[in-house]
């Protein structure tokens, strides 16, 4: 494993995680510290830029094209990176007429 997975630099997402992985809550220590610690890897390998040079390498770029379900803990931790960074997150107003909801207004029969 020492081969595998091997960079010159630590892996930081600015845009999506800009105060770091640790501080935003959606991963655990653990998980953060093999993000900033082989992410660079892990994205290099998933956008092809990066060739497999070990078994374990060979195994993530299959977990990456949807050829197996992650298995390992890097596989699972990078597919919960790739879910989090690739959901939209949605926001909820409210919206009417509050005066009318909390005089008692016509719509609720309190029998």
């Amino acid at each position: 494993m020492a081969a595998s997975f091997s960079v010159t630099r630590r892996f930081f997402d600015d845009k999506n995680y800009p105060r770091g992985f640790s501080r935003h809550g959606d991963y655990t220590i653990k998980e953060s510290q093999v993000l900033e610690q082989y992410g660079q890897a892990f994205k290099a390998l998933d956008l092809g830029e990066r060739e497999p040079a070990t078994k374990e390498e060979k195994e993530f770029v299959a977990f990456c094209r949807g050829e197996r379900a992650a298995e390992t803990f890097f596989e699972r931790t990078w597919h919960k990176y790739r879910t989090r960074i690739n959901t939209t997150k949605r926001v909820y107003t409210l919206s009417g007429d509050v005066s009318e909801a909390a005089s008692g207004g016509d719509d609720y029969s309190g029998e």
